[in-house]
């Protein structure tokens, strides 16, 4: 067929059906000349020369392509790679603004941009790798979204809910066989209906960007379970699809989730590519202007730096690589419809030169951004890079995933000494980390674990990682983990060690959910989800990673405690602060909004805090005392809470607070698996209460 093809326009970057035609448009520097490859069903090629070029753009507009339209490019330009210059038309190229990639890799070496077995890759490999690769796809965008807009749930009313969109309901036995494991999935009735119960305000979704399984993982029969390879930042993954509508059906997922009050963040990665290094696949970036997407070595521009341990970075300090990050991301918030975002390793994106800068042209841009900076925006704030922890120091706007909270809440329960005084402030909001900048409790992102590292239950089962099934020989992962199995490596038979297993996992939640501060819950650790000892299970797309759904006892019990935790968390402002605590008497108060505690019911002293035998504190949050208004203006008063944490081999009588009101009354003791209760057994001020080894208290007095 004879395609008209007019001259087109360079803006929007990306294939845009406008009702009539398709606008093609895509960004290289450095390239000679650009073809576009349209491909039918049966994989026919025909090719389109761009020969409009505006602004570094080329672009052409079809009016007799549709949506449903498969495509490609193959760019032309010289094979240098001492310059940093890697075009080879003989390599089909994914469009970097694709809505849908169609597809997955098939690894022959004709993938590769330089011949294999060739000295290092200066020599151009000629084969083509057009029926190796995906292909990019033209979307018709339509769709109804009726009255659905941004959640903006506050930030203090948010509990979010880090989960794998395929793990989660790969094995749930209500969910529809064909449904299972996708974004249709997700959006079903039984999984809504499980959210809800649970009560969390935001499911964060591990990455859904279209990506690349490493050639090493298909090689051993394994994949990129993760999905932390990204290829395609605006396309979700098709292989989450139910239907042949990858885009319409995260639509409709975002749009029920949001219909039952929950939010939608994504994982995002834009600090690296599935590309690899340098001796990696060439699939879009590199063929499209390697130079301009990747960060290269100043010394020799063959290498690429490399601050992710992926092999490459992507250069954000490119104005249109910048560019890219930003359209990537308006474009989930106005056309998907998510609520925010977590990055993963975001030191890397304020990476100016060499040195991490928070004020650099990311979160610029961001900051200023009338769509972007409204959306709930969370780092990782570390990078494998020199000066990488970056935990705390992060711009006003941003939240953090805060690993200090991680550590030493872990190393307290775990019984090293030592640690009240950093773990007062964990518990507190992290003042010590985010005051002094102007930000908020809600800065800081609380959480115990993630899909990075140990499960809860296998926290508190297991001592070393057994990560055998990565096919790695067990090298990989974290090996300092802070946990402890109670005696027993794994699964045991002892009730007494289950029985304390089970108790450490109701107080690691009971702190994690009291705590001021965002908590984060990781999927299935309300029910007790194993992955079998494995810290580090990005390639196990198999039973290791997906929840399993058959409840036992103990499972059913943690899942109902979790339950009534969070819905006491959302009865209790106290709990929800937008204010740091300041350590003293709020409007009158007789009593300081914030109060520690030893165990014999007097004030921590200096001593205390330091010693290394301190580990049980008593923290009382007065309900009365918190200087803030609510949204209409109206003062926010609360009940007083009493929390005991006690750490000991061995339990401890705790002097219950006396200020001549009425008596405390026991909401939570977690030596017990029942879920917290209110107008619980009654104790006077001055008494005593016994405090059980590991275990959390917590009582409440009324409101006067």
């Amino acid at each position: 067929m004879t395609l008209r093809v007019w001259r087109g326009a360079p803006y929007p970057l990306g294939a845009t059906w406008d009702g009539a035609g398709v606008n093609f448009a895509i960004f290289s520097e450095n390239a000679e000349a650009v073809d576009l490859c349209l491909f039918d069903a049966e994989g026919r090629e025909q090719r389109v020369r761009l020969h409009e070029q505006t602004d570094l753009v080329w672009h052409c507009y079809l009016p007799d392509v549709r949506p449903g339209q498969r495509y490609g490019y193959r760019v032309h330009g010289p094979y240098q790679p001492e310059r940093g210059h890697r075009f080879n038309p003989h390599k089909l190229l994914i469009d970097p603004y694709a809505k849908r990639i169609d597809g997955g890799i098939d690894w022959s070496d004709r993938v590769f941009g330089y011949r294999i077995g060739a000295d290092e890759d200066d020599e151009p490999d000629d084969r083509d790798s057009a029926a190796h690769v995906p292909k990019s796809v033209v979307i018709n965008p339509a769709f109804v979204w009726g009255g659905d807009g941004p959640l903006r749930t506050p930030w203090e009313r948010t509990l979010i809910y880090e989960v794998h969109l395929k793990g989660f309901t790969r094995q749930h036995p209500d969910v529809p066989p064909e449904l299972r494991g996708t974004y249709a999935g997700l959006a079903s009735f039984a999984a809504i209906d499980y959210l809800q119960e649970l009560g969390v305000s935001a499911v964060e979704l591990l990455p859904v960007h279209h990506h690349v399984d490493d050639r090493r993982l298909v090689d051993i029969g394994l994949s990129n379970y993760w999905g932390y390879n990204t290829i395609g930042f605006f396309a979700p993954d098709s292989r989450h699809a139910a239907t042949g509508e990858p885009v319409s059906e995260f639509k409709t997922m975002v749009k029920r989730l949001h219909d039952a009050g929950m939010e939608v963040i994504l994982d995002v990665v834009y600090n690296h590519t599935g590309e690899g290094n340098h001796q990696g696949p060439t699939l879009s970036f590199r063929g499209i202007d390697n130079a301009a997407y990747y960060r290269l070595a100043a010394e020799d521009p063959r290498m690429y730096v490399d601050y992710t341990g992926t092999g490459n970075t992507l250069n954000a300090v490119h104005p249109r690589t910048l560019q890219l990050i930003m359209d990537s991301l308006r474009y989930w918030i106005t056309e998907m419809h998510v609520d925010g975002f977590r990055f993963d390793l975001a030191s890397t994106l304020a990476r100016e030169l060499h040195d991490v800068d928070k004020l650099g042209s990311f979160f610029d841009i961001v900051h200023q951004d009338p769509v972007i900076s409204q959306a709930k925006l969370i780092a990782e704030p570390w990078d494998v890079g020199p000066g990488g922890y970056q935990v705390g120091n992060f711009p006003v706007g941003w939240a953090e995933w805060n690993g200090k909270y991680r550590d030493t809440v872990r190393r307290f329960w775990r019984g090293v000494g030592g640690q009240a005084g950093e773990l007062a402030y964990r518990l507190t909001g992290s003042s010590d980390l985010y005051a002094m900048s102007g930000r908020q409790p809600h800065a800081s992102i609380n959480f115990v674990t993630a899909h990075d590292g140990f499960t809860l239950n296998d926290l508190v089962s297991y001592e070393q990682k057994h990560n055998e099934a990565n096919g790695e020989g067990n090298r990989d992962g974290e090996s300092h983990n802070e946990s402890m199995n109670f005696g027993v490596e794994g699964p045991s038979d002892d009730p007494a060690v289950n029985a304390a297993r089970e108790q450490q996992q109701r107080s690691f939640l009971a702190t994690l959910i009291l705590s001021q501060g965002v908590p984060m819950l990781l999927g299935g650790d309300e029910m007790g989800r194993t992955q079998r000892g494995n810290n580090n299970a990005y390639a196990q797309d198999n039973p290791i990673s997906w929840f399993d759904w058959t409840q036992t006892d103990a499972s059913r019990q943690l899942l109902e405690f979790t339950r009534g935790l969070i819905a006491f968390f959302r009865r209790h402002p106290v709990l929800r602060r937008r204010r740091f605590f300041q350590g003293r008497r709020i409007r009158g108060s007789t009593v300081k909004d914030l109060t520690w505690y030893d165990v014999r019911g007097d004030e921590m002293t200096d001593e205390e805090w330091g010693a290394a035998d301190t580990l049980t504190i008593g923290l009382r949050l007065a309900g009365d005392a918190i200087d803030e208004r609510g949204p209409r203006g109206e003062r926010i008063v609360d009940d007083t809470l009493l929390m005991v944490l006690n750490a000991a081999d061995d339990a401890v009588e705790f002097r219950l607070p006396d200020d001549g009101r009425s008596a405390w009354e026991l909401v939570l003791d977690t030596r017990s698996p029942d879920p917290p209760a209110e107008g619980g057994s009654r104790h006077p001020g001055g008494s005593t209460y016994e405090v059980a080894a590991r275990s959390v208290v917590v009582l409440l007095m009324p409101r006067l």
